[in-house]
């Protein structure tokens, strides 16, 4: 067997032809997609990137591996103690193990453990190879390491190869040879030109007056990436830089396709499309950023194309990131380790069953401190710190009828049966097992949600929100 998995760093479904985007973005991807299962509610439970990859390595929430921020304490791997032998258990826990105990080779083409001091992102991996720019690096970077190694490797039987690429991420990168291939193209509908006056006005480190975190500067090294965002015109060379990043590193992608098909490997080789988060591309009134713990920062694409199995199918059920490990391992017929918290959807892919959660609780501590619950057509946000941005402590959208998080109902339904309902019965279910899991080790970036959580379940169990007093909604930083 031969596993090709693409982690593409800073990618949104909705910038994807195969997810519905008008722009052509992704041919390459749309042709696996449609060959395959794609997973339309798919979030990472720990944003943005060091925390999403973390949960997806270890198969286990931020809560039990302890990283849930990019620094200090937030960014330490939680320690095994007295307990630890010579080597970590997550050294044979990890996701990449997994297909070691299957027999396979593993390789990382990547640099991300170095970025973030990583180990837990190496663990389990046979070869490691470092792109060497600490994310900085474009896809004609990457590429000739991903083709360097199959056709030195791809004829073997038995092998992962995980890439990852970064053309999405900030600062967009594409190189200026490439063109714009989408000048022409409309911008997004609902960036009226109320709506970007709204997001004008708006504050805080992304917005669109300060689009480089913390000012307003073009740096000459990245020209698709405006330092300001004043008119309409600042706002397509966000967007077309964005699509650009995204384009430009789907057409790298087709060059590894070419590559297996050249060497008659395509059809047999397993293909998972995947990414560590989105991107808010006006979303909250935040721009090229991905750090809130809402739809477009969490929601990822999944794409699995196995032969084989189920083809050309779309799933819509919830489903976490690391509900990975314990699915491939169902489908390669190993057991999951006892100590993921994710379930197997690896019925979806082979007969196209329900394998969804109910609900999905996801969690943002880098950028801003925000805990969310996803369900149904539903998002629920709490802030306890906003990062500067002014956000509401409590922020509620349907998205199904608002995908881009414009309009907060969360005034309008706090003190109604539905769907406040299952928010607070969430938040019972979840809340006591953080609230051990933190006081056992000890991040303070995320105290402020501990306290409030130990309110909750202080209080009698009740049936909706409309029963809690208007002091238990009081969130104190």
């Amino acid at each position: 067997m031969r596993v090709l998995l693409l982690d593409l760093d800073s990618t949104r479904p909705d910038h994807l032809g195969c997810y519905g985007y008008a722009r052509n973005t992704s041919p390459n991807i749309d042709r696996i997609a449609a060959q395959g299962v794609r997973f339309d509610n798919f979030y990472t439970s720990d944003a943005p990137c060091f925390p999403s990859r973390t949960a997806l390595m270890t198969g286990e929430f931020g809560i039990h591996n302890g990283v849930v921020g990019h620094g200090g304490t937030a960014s330490e791997i939680r320690s095994e103690g007295a307990a630890r032998d010579f080597c970590d258990q997550r050294t044979a826990n990890s996701f990449p193990y997994l297909f070691r105990k299957a027999g396979m080779h593993t390789a990382l083409v990547s640099p991300f453990g170095e970025r973030h001091s990583a180990w837990t992102f190496y663990a389990g991996f046979n070869e490691i190879h470092n792109t060497g720019q600490k994310g900085h690096e474009s896809a004609q970077e990457v590429t000739p390491v991903v083709l360097n190694w199959l056709e030195r490797n791809a004829d073997q039987d038995d092998w992962m190869l995980y890439v990852n690429y970064w053309d999405p991420h900030t600062p967009y990168r594409a190189p200026a040879s490439f063109g714009n291939p989408f000048k022409d193209e409309p911008l997004p509908e609902w960036i009226t030109d109320e709506v970007l006056r709204t997001h004008m006005s708006k504050v805080g480190p992304h917005s669109a007056s300060e689009i480089n975190m913390y000012d307003s500067e073009i740096s000459p090294e990245y020209p698709r990436y405006p330092g300001e965002i004043r008119s309409r015109e600042d706002l397509r060379m966000m967007i077309d830089g964005y699509d650009c990043g995204v384009r430009y590193m789907d057409d790298n992608i087709g060059k590894i396709f070419e590559l297996l098909e050249s060497k008659g490997l395509m059809d047999d080789t397993v293909v998972i499309i995947t990414a560590d988060h989105g991107e808010n591309l006006g979303e909250l009134g935040i721009y090229g950023e991905h750090g809130t713990a809402d739809h477009a920062t969490c929601r990822v694409p999944m794409i699995i194309r196995w032969p084989g199995m189920q083809a050309g199918i779309v799933d819509t059920d919830l489903h976490y990131q690391l509900d990975l490990p314990p699915t491939v391992a169902d489908l390669l017929g190993k057991s999951p380790q006892a100590s993921w918290d994710g379930t197997s959807f690896a019925g979806t892919v082979r007969t196209g069953e329900n394998t969804g959660r109910d609900y999905l609780v996801l969690s943002q501590c880098a950028h801003v401190c925000q805990r969310s619950v996803r369900f149904g057509d539903w998002l629920y946000i709490r802030t306890y710190h906003d990062g500067y941005h002014l956000f509401d402590k409590e922020m509620l959208y349907n998205l199904s009828e608002d995908p881009y998080e414009q309009a907060n109902l969360a005034a309008e339904h706090i003190f109604r049966q539905c769907p406040f309902r299952v928010i607070r019965t969430t938040f019972l279910h979840y809340g006591p097992q953080w609230v051990d899991t933190m006081r056992h080790g000890g991040h303070h970036i995320v105290m402020p949600l501990i306290q409030q959580i130990d309110r909750f379940t202080e209080m009698p169990f009740r049936s909706s929100f409309a029963d809690i007093p208007v002091k238990w909604l009081q969130i104190k930083r």
